[in-house]
């Protein structure tokens, strides 16, 4: 099996795809938050502010889905196939939504009546949260593993069995950080009366989050024996749950100084713990198999040939920079309060 720097070439395409939707999760994921604070602002220019807040960014940051998506489907073939069919129903769901949130975005304020402004909030609001719950259930039902046979072909029972205990968890903590990375970079982007209410409503974010969070981290534990002997195979990995608590213990610190910046960039870095946590607990694997662990889909049973990985690990290693340097010319140009104008959502 071919390597790179003493990697062999799946684990190294695990990485990328793990790197990929770790930057959707945090950019997109502060604005899904956003999104789901909508109705908690009563005003018209609130919200119409809210919405220009992300305006510049939203379309920009699903570039990371599309890419993450377009790398696991190259990279990973049988694993893409296996989840969709696992998890068709909430996939379906995701993409409906988020075509609906797209809509609202764009239409909102196309018209001035109040039925109209007030039917794509509620559009709106709801997308940004179910989004956010769908995507964390996924990684729940990811978690836990599905009933894979021989082949990887997946023999689930009816199509509601993704909204498991487990899954429902995952969901709701995944809405919780997502709201609190939400409200942070609002703050970062509002002033006078709605900067004071989101600063009241970021401290009920993160009280949701820690309750969210232990209730979650006591199920793992308690009904995922996995995790635990993961961990006792190799404790240094332990530094991850750590540095993850440390990092959210820092955000209201941080808040408190007013140092938004560094509170939102404290509030990614919790989200990257607790997704390496994730990749750390499943690899080899992929999709887990809960009738047969020789029936899981791992990176090696799932991945494309070695050429194949090797020539788009050579378009990462080119494309990559560039992607960088877009996204950081694209925040630095549009830093700053939001200022509506004729131009604005």
């Amino acid at each position: 099996m071919e390597t790179f720097l003493g990697i062999d070439y799946p684990t190294l395409w695990y990485l990328v795809v793990g790197l990929l939707f770790s930057g959707y999760a945090i950019l997109e994921g502060f604005d899904y938050g956003a999104g789901a604070w909508h109705l908690f602002f009563k005003k018209d220019l609130s919200r119409r502010i809210a919405i220009n807040a992300i305006g510049p960014l939203w379309d920009a940051n699903q570039v990371w889905l599309i890419i993450g998506a377009g790398a696991l489907f190259a990279g990973f073939p049988v694993m893409y196939a296996t989840m969709l069919s696992a998890m068709y129903v909430p996939f379906m769901l995701f993409l409906m939504f988020l075509v609906l949130r797209s809509a609202a975005i764009k239409f909102r304020s196309a018209e001035e009546m109040v039925w109209w402004r007030k039917t794509w909030d509620v559009i709106y609001f709801i997308s940004n949260v179910i989004i956010a719950f769908l995507l964390g259930v996924v990684l729940g039902n990811v978690l836990q593993g599905f009933e894979l046979h021989k082949n990887y072909e997946y023999k689930g029972g009816p199509f509601f069995t993704f909204l498991n205990p487990y899954a429902i968890l995952v969901g709701l903590t995944t809405v919780s950080v997502f709201m609190t990375q939400g409200a942070i970079f609002l703050l970062l982007k509002t002033e006078g009366k709605l900067f004071d209410r989101l600063t009241f409503l970021l401290k009920r974010a993160m009280l949701f989050f820690i309750l969210a969070f232990v209730f979650t981290s006591a199920y793992t534990l308690q009904y995922l024996p996995g995790v635990t002997d993961k961990f006792k195979q190799y404790p240094i990995f332990f530094i991850l749950p750590v540095l993850a608590f440390l990092a959210v213990a820092n955000v209201p610190r941080l808040v408190s100084k007013k140092k938004y910046m560094q509170a939102l960039l404290f509030s990614s870095l919790t989200m990257a713990f607790l997704l390496m946590l994730v990749a750390f607990q499943l690899y080899p694997v992929l999709l887990p198999s809960t009738v047969n662990p020789d029936f899981s889909v791992t990176i090696y049973n799932a991945a494309s040939s070695q050429k194949s990985l090797g020539i788009m690990l050579t378009i990462v290693l080119i494309g990559a920079p560039l992607l960088a340097f877009y996204f950081i010319f694209l925040y630095r140009t549009f830093n700053g309060k939001v200022k509506l104008d004729d131009t604005s959502y």
